[in-house]
């Protein structure tokens, strides 16, 4: 027998201030919170080369490179 669960929906505000305490990282799609797995050896190569070589200035406008380990708010 299979128990179904009901899907909870969470606001944008609701989910910053589960972030802003929670352990590790998640994803807002639709207000859905899904965590986020584990990084790759390849993917930590191919984001690491990415960084080394962003531009720190396009079309004359700064801007900031992170990496994958800062929570962003867009």
């Amino acid at each position: 027998m299979q128990v179904q669960v009901e899907k909870r929906y969470y606001t944008p505000e609701e989910y910053c201030q589960l972030e802003e305490t929670a352990a590790y990282k998640n994803e807002y799609l639709d207000g859905e919170i899904i965590p986020m797995v584990g990084t790759t050896t390849n993917h930590n190569l191919i984001a690491g080369n990415f960084y080394k070589n962003f531009p720190t200035k396009i079309n004359n406008e700064d801007y900031w490179a992170f990496m994958s380990d800062v929570r962003l708010w867009i």
